[in-house]
């Protein structure tokens, strides 16, 4: 009798029924409403020039073309500057899970001393900071980082936000878990190595695409810092390519189409979507993280 109870659905009244609807019905236009803009990007990287011109917005080109993206990649930069993105982003994540766990742990126990005084100091760097010609000239000049991967790891190697939502899952943690690992003999490392980051999966998961995205997204930093081609990231890159294109449109006033070239608008299509796809495309293995690691992380305190 219970298993039947329990198997048997909940009745929902009309007035439910009309207001599940309207949800779904919201949610959906705007899902729509967001998606659709980037999907006529991606359309629009494979259109002609045309096709552009004549038509305001499709999802579909008439005709397939590829001419943008040749265009982006013959020179072989931009291949090149996803690899140093990758490069970057992965190892600077590696770098900032590191020293924002290493950090929180400490910070969100209990029995540490000036545990407040510590947290207030990173809270401090949340909202004041030495400008830009102090840090450049402490990069380049002090620790000479210039032209260097380095310069794009060390400056936002913790980022306190981050941090803080990191510490304030690790307090909402047992207590008696550690205590246990204690009297099993378990020293600070081990109780941390072996108990807490496996308990804190969805956070650190959560997190780690933070760090990813900024690493990815890092433009100025990286125009700051880095004159060497051959280190230049993805950003930088495409940067140069719409520059380019833009100066050839408008210096030879030719039409693109006679010369077997890509158009101007396709170009800065095509760019977004290298920018974007490689990023977005880790956010699915994720996601089942994503929102239980934040909302934890920064409801508890």
């Amino acid at each position: 009798m219970m298993a039947k109870s329990k198997a048997r659905k909940i009745k929902r009244s009309p007035g439910d029924q009309f207001v599940q609807v309207l949800i779904y019905l919201f949610v959906g236009i705007f899902a729509l409403v967001t998606l659709l803009p980037f999907v006529y990007i991606v359309a629009g990287s494979f259109a002609t020039e045309r096709e552009l011109t004549e038509r305001a917005f499709f999802l579909f080109p008439r005709t397939l073309s590829l001419n943008a993206y040749q265009y982006i990649f013959k020179t072989g930069d931009a291949i090149r500057g996803l690899r140093n993105s990758i490069f970057v982003t992965l190892v600077g994540v590696i770098i900032n899970m590191a020293l924002s766990c290493t950090l929180a742990y400490p910070l969100s126990r209990q029995y540490f001393k000036g545990r407040k005084f510590f947290t207030n100091m990173v809270i401090i760097t949340m909202l004041f900071t030495g400008g830009m010609v102090p840090s450049y000239m402490l990069i380049a000049n002090v620790l000479h980082l210039k032209n260097t991967f380095w310069a794009l790891w060390l400056p936002g190697a913790i980022n306190p936000f981050n941090m803080i939502i990191i510490k304030n899952y690790f307090q909402g943690l047992p207590m008696e878990l550690e205590e246990a690992a204690r009297i099993d003999g378990c020293n600070d490392a081990q109780i941390f190595w072996k108990i807490i980051l496996p308990l804190s999966k969805p956070v650190l998961a959560s997190v780690s695409l933070f760090y990813a995205v900024t690493h990815w997204n890092s433009y100025f930093n990286a125009m700051m810092y880095i004159s060497d081609r051959n280190k230049e990231v993805i950003q930088i890159v495409l940067r140069r390519i719409i520059f380019l294109t833009s100066a050839v449109t408008t210096d030879s006033g030719f039409d693109w189409g006679l010369f077997g070239m890509p158009p101007e608008k396709a170009v800065k299509m095509a760019t977004t979507v290298v920018a974007t796809v490689p990023i977005l495309l880790i956010y699915p293995f994720i996601q089942k993280y994503f929102t239980q690691g934040v909302m934890v992380g920064s409801v508890k305190g």
